[in-house]
């Protein structure tokens, strides 16, 4: 990105009869968001001034062709598709779901193009994605198939306070337990940690790992899958230096403040995650696509139809979206220029090994210094604040805070 070019948020409807334009006009009525982005809104300027007169809301926007016509100091209205669209505000219809997914596959191929810089996502209709031709369960796992480039996603749900991460996400009850393999959990594990480092920059980060059964490690009790494969995990990644800590019952975690102890928590189930976080903060949540290349938010607004076109939609939720992926997206630049600059070494130490045995330190303990919790203890972890990674490259998986005044815009 250019130093004098603003970030480019490239943001689409979503479902052309729920609360997309309205989160979108509400959010840039606001002028001061101009000064910290130029959106392009991949949608149809015919939609947009149904919805504008519909809400009575004095919107302006520019109506492109093409991303590269886009401008600072202005909402860039992109033309995804010159077909008329029926909008029937409030009612799930076919064609509102095709034109949700025309502008997101808009959106993808732009970004290929390296068009612009990050994406938000407003919310569709993901019960009837089927019949608008897309064999995939959500929204985000579209965009993973697309640009994950063979990665898996991380879904997390952030706000002020807390960072929830999913281990395993809309995948029914019943295969949960079986779903939860060493290797996954190691995989999210990491993914969640590296996210941490590089995406907010937290130089050392710590993560609350639930159980997935409840009352688990009561008396010393574990059931079978914290047995066999969360506790191994835990504690081998523990030996490695990364601050893992587990497993937890959710209402252990969820009761307290869980900012002061952990970074993030990672959750083994949907419902295990986001029920609680909901219910902490319902107006301010953001949903983050961690562990893609690509920047991608969305706000924790459902596609509310029953408030459609009535505008009462609160679009606190979809501007803290915005806010996230910019500071996301300046935090990995952060992150990646002393890596890809390395200082290179001017002289070579001469090395002196005779002392080298005597003094060894036994690999598993030379993260000591990390203060780990007993394992199957009920205690919560104190947290270490001075304590500092090393400023090297993020472990790889085996197979936000909110915008600060110089990093990135007040809320």
């Amino acid at each position: 990105m250019e130093n004098n070019r603003k970030i480019r948020v490239a943001i689409t409807h979503g479902d052309t009869n729920g609360i997309g334009y309205e989160l979108i006009f509400k959010t840039f009525a606001a002028s001061e968001m101009l000064e910290i982005c130029t959106p392009i809104i991949y949608g149809s300027p015919k939609v947009a001034t149904y919805h504008r007169k519909a809400l009575d809301i004095p919107a302006n926007f520019s109506i492109i062709s093409d991303a590269n016509e886009a401008r600072d100091g202005r909402v860039n209205m992109l033309t995804c598709f010159n077909d008329e669209i029926k909008v029937e505000l409030g009612v799930p219809t076919p064609e509102s779901n095709q034109a949700a997914m025309k502008a997101l596959d808009r959106a993808i191929n732009d970004y290929r193009n390296g068009l612009f810089d990050v994406l938000v996502t407003c919310p569709v209709d993901e019960s009837h994605l089927e019949s608008s031709g897309v064999k995939f369960s959500s929204q985000q796992a579209y965009i993973e198939s697309c640009l994950g480039e063979g990665r898996k996603m991380l879904p997390m749900f952030i706000n002020d306070n807390l960072s929830v991460a999913l281990a395993t996400d809309n995948i029914p009850m019943r295969d949960v337990a079986q779903a939860i393999t060493p290797e996954l959990l190691e995989n999210r594990i990491l993914t969640l940690y590296n996210t941490l480092r590089r995406d907010f920059r937290i130089s050392n980060p710590r993560v609350a790992v639930l159980s997935l059964n409840p009352n688990n490690g009561e008396y010393g009790n574990f059931n079978k899958e914290e047995q066999e494969v969360i506790i191994p995990t835990v504690n081998k990644l523990a030996d490695n230096g990364i601050n893992a800590f587990g497993p937890y019952s959710a209402d252990e975690i969820f009761s307290g403040n869980v900012s002061d102890a952990f970074d993030a928590v990672l959750a083994m189930y949907h419902d295990q995650g986001t029920a609680p976080f909901k219910s902490l903060e319902p107006t301010e949540g953001v949903r983050f696509l961690a562990g893609l290349s690509i920047v991608c938010t969305a706000p924790e607004n459902n596609v509310a139809f029953s408030i459609a076109g009535r505008n009462v939609a609160d679009e606190s939720s979809f501007r803290q979206a915005i806010y996230l992926a910019i500071d996301i997206y300046r935090h990995r630049l952060e992150f990646d220029e002393p890596l890809a600059n390395p200082l290179k070494k001017l002289y070579h130490e001469k090395k002196d090994d005779s002392e080298k045995v005597r003094f060894a330190i036994p690999k598993k303990h030379e993260n000591s210094i990390i203060e780990r919790a007993p394992r199957g203890n009920a205690n919560l972890p104190h947290p270490n604040k001075d304590s500092q990674a090393p400023a090297s490259a993020p472990a790889q998986p085996s197979d936000s805070k909110q915008p600060t005044q110089e990093e990135g815009p007040e809320k």
